[in-house]
């Protein structure tokens, strides 16, 4: 799918774009001092930037060209997953946002230990790292696919170690400070490259908006179907499942979203930019879903203009590469890249933040805060390159269904991390050994399920690793996370109730906090 290049206002733009992040990050880097500094800001950041920063980090590349490719090949039932987070989420931030404030000083996975001991602050920290390795690979494939269209073929190599260099600059430089400031102007790029994108496809489309939406209705584009309760194909249940764990799951253990609560002034603060992120994610995650349906219309009126064998992934950028006036396009380009940076950037501050204090620190106990924010900045630059390589992979494999694969990772490499958190937020009686017991149990369940549904190589005709047969797992990809959590969480418990130990104090569960707002009344 090759084009014949972007205008130079038009590039010119683009590079303005990256420079202006790398700018941003040496413009911050004289605060830079302490590891407080680097990875929470001083905790002097306000709400509103907070909240924004959250929102962008959340809303990706992946949004804006895998949605609407989603949305263009089928409907809209991946949106189900956003839907459900404000519906768990309005509900819970009231406590954890004050618990991770009062009971951590910088990694999400100190709460884990004080509740379970070192080994769940070890498995739940690495459950992470896995977790957001592929997560930046993925994004950095889906970016430097689209930038190989509109420049007219230039190698994705060089558009994947352009990028990840800018990131880790940026990261390297101006810490979590210019990270948030950042995200505000990314997250605002893309929501106007969604809407001009939207205004764009109106205009063009042939009868307007009333034309995009009788062609959706006609064709079920706006439906989150199949609703049958099968949870062995993608259906409204099984997205309603995996959306309840994702929310609990992003903002309750996810440390790019956590190290952003100790960015916050105030517990107030925290409070409400947790709820405007989640606000801003779920309208802007549709707006691009409702891209990829004003897509489907458009080619439906116009179905000679699409070229042979072209992906879904890759129709968005085809349209802005092709339809899109001089100077917008550059701008649109720029949303896309904006949203690939400020995802980037979190996780790599975010992973190396997990790196020392979870791992540096413990080994070297009495390493001084100036020693820490070398490890850390060391390992802003190893993990960035980590990020690149794994884009690369994803070259030589293809990057067939990016965002379906990007869901499975999510459920598989998930480790049953929701449960631990629950079991430990809920229940005093829960202790280390049952916990283990859990762990043991769900490590043995996601075995038993990816080795009887995974294919020796590429080859559609191959056999699976591990086929028994009738006794295969035969649900969707997406349940085993669902299922690793609630088999950490309800084996849990039950094998907690063997063990007689003391009950977790209060502070470390939601007792602490109901029983804190009693006393204030």
């Amino acid at each position: 799918m090759n084009y014949e290049g972007l205008h130079w206002i038009d590039t010119t733009i683009v590079i303005a774009s990256v420079l202006l992040a790398i700018g941003v990050g040496i413009y911050f880097a004289k605060r830079q001092n302490s590891t407080e500094a680097y990875f929470a800001a001083s905790g002097n950041i306000p709400a509103w930037a907070v909240g924004m920063s959250m929102f962008a980090t959340i809303i990706s590349s992946v949004t804006f060209l895998a949605y609407p490719g989603s949305a263009y090949s089928g409907n809209w039932i991946l949106l189900v997953q956003g839907l459900m987070v404000p519906l768990v989420l309005l509900g819970v931030i009231g406590f954890i946002v004050p618990l991770y404030r009062r009971v951590i000083k910088l990694s999400t996975y100190e709460y884990f230990e004080r509740r379970f001991g070192a080994f769940a602050r070890f498995y739940s920290s690495i459950a992470f790292v896995l977790e957001h390795f592929s997560k930046m690979g993925t994004i950095l494939y889906l970016l430097a696919m689209a930038m190989v269209a509109f420049s007219g073929g230039i190698n994705i190599t060089w558009f994947i170690i352009s990028i990840g260099i800018a990131v880790i600059i940026l990261t390297y430089f101006g810490g979590m400070e210019a990270i948030i400031w950042m995200d505000v102007i990314q997250g605002f790029l893309l929501i106007i490259g969604g809407i001009m994108a939207i205004a764009m496809l109106f205009h063009l489309t042939e009868g307007g908006a009333s034309a995009i939406l009788n062609i959706a209705a006609e064709h079920n584009k706006i439906d989150f179907g199949p609703y049958a309760w099968d949870f062995t194909q993608l259906t409204f249940i099984v997205m309603v499942f995996n959306g309840i764990f994702y929310a609990i799951q992003k903002y309750g253990t996810d440390q790019s979203i956590v190290q952003r609560y100790l960015t916050a002034r105030t517990d107030k603060s925290a409070k409400k930019a947790s709820y405007l992120g989640i606000m801003l994610s779920v309208p802007t995650w549709a707006l691009f879903m409702f891209v990829g349906t004003c897509l489907f219309a458009y080619y439906q009126i116009n179905a000679g203009d699409l070229p042979s064998g072209i992906k879904s992934d890759e129709i968005f950028p085809y349209f802005i590469a092709t339809e899109m006036p001089i100077g917008i396009t550059g701008l649109i380009i720029s949303a896309l890249i904006a949203g690939a940076i400020s995802s980037l950037d979190a996780d790599v501050n975010c992973i190396s933040a997990v790196v020392v204090e979870d791992y540096y620190t413990r080994f070297r106990p009495k390493a001084t805060d100036k020693q820490k924010l070398l490890v850390g900045r060391i390992s802003v630059i190893a993990i960035g390159i980590g990020a690149i390589l794994i884009a690369l992979l994803y070259v030589a494999w293809g990057g067939e269904g990016v965002l379906g694969t990007l869901f499975g990772l999510y459920a598989i490499l998930s480790a049953g991390i929701v449960g631990i958190f629950l079991l430990g937020l809920f229940s005093r009686r829960a202790n280390w050994q049952g916990l283990y017991i859990g762990i043991a149990a769900a490590i043995l369940f996601t075995a038993y399920a990816v080795l009887t549904t995974t294919k020796f190589g590429n080859d559609p005709n191959a056999g699976i690793i591990l086929d028994l047969e009738d006794w295969n797992f035969r649900h969707h990809t997406y349940m085993l996370g669902v299922y690793s959590h609630l088999i950490v969480l309800v084996v849990g418990y039950i094998a907690s109730l063997f063990f007689k130990t003391p009950l977790a104090d209060k502070e470390l569960t939601i007792y602490g906090y109901l029983e804190e707002k009693k006393n204030k009344k």
